[in-house]
């Protein structure tokens, strides 16, 4: 039996609305609904394990911004909440978890400050997940707009190597693209660490969770979707029974 293999929706905060962005660029914004705890209790209610939420202000500006909208989604829902974007403090994390998250992820501090991944993994334990965003194969930070010299393979080495639980891997080039999944990237990060692995980017088919799981990747846990439950190119109910095994797999099926 492969393992279980979750299906994170995805909120991303912006203006205090439910938005989409293409490839993590601020001035290309879909606005999917206005109260993201709608939205939120939407995708509980289709079933979703967890729930994948970014304050993107709060990534651009290098603070949280959307702590009262995170409190009232957190509040409302009874799935787990991770949430992530503009966590560059401990007391920034502490504040997250205590607005009800279940996980905090931390991005742009994992990479400018990786000597506070063994206090931070030591504090927080499963609670605290490292956000990798690469573009061809090296680490992006601060909402996306600086590419740096490391690959997020050597980052994912490091964090699973100093007790980090949890890594959300991210192919920038992929997201809000509907463009498929880079399963290549995906493979060698999760032969690179000891963490478990999330994959984010690109998510956009039935197919593309089963070649996911196709890998065989004991450490390769779930994914993130976005974009596409959003403009109904998939559901979440088929989502789920692909992750589950459950789905007939028709030749006609995408």
């Amino acid at each position: 039996m492969k393992q279980p293999f979750n299906i994170l929706p995805a909120i991303d905060l912006k203006d205090g609305k439910c938005v989409r962005l293409k490839q993590g660029r601020a001035e290309d914004v879909t606005v999917y609904a206005d109260d993201p705890v709608d939205m939120a209790l939407t995708w509980q209610a289709e079933g979703g394990d967890i729930l994948h939420v970014v304050d993107l202000d709060g990534a651009f500006q290098g603070r949280p911004v959307h702590a009262r909208v995170i409190q009232r989604i957190a509040t409302a829902l009874t799935i787990p909440v991770e949430v992530g974007g503009g966590l560059r403090t401990d007391d920034d994390i502490q504040a997250v978890l205590d607005a009800g998250a279940a996980r905090a992820i931390i991005g742009t501090r994992a990479f400018r400050e990786p000597e506070t991944l063994p206090r931070l993994a030591e504090r927080f334990g499963e609670k605290l997940v490292v956000g990798i965003d690469a573009r061809d194969g090296r680490v992006q930070i601060s909402g996306w707009v600086e590419t740096t010299d490391l690959q997020a393979v050597d980052l994912a080495r490091q964090a699973g190597e100093v007790g980090v639980k949890t890594i959300i891997y991210t192919d920038t080039t992929r997201d809000g693209m509907l463009k498929g999944v880079n399963v290549p990237a995906m493979h060698a990060l999760c032969q690179s660490t000891s963490c478990d692995v999330v994959a984010s980017g690109g998510v956009s088919t039935l197919e593309d969770i089963r070649r996911l799981r196709a890998l065989d990747c004991p450490n390769l846990v779930g994914g993130i979707v976005g974009k596409a439950l959003y403009e109904n190119t998939v559901t979440m109910a088929d989502l789920l029974a692909v992750a589950r095994d459950k789905a007939p797999r028709p030749a006609d099926q995408p």
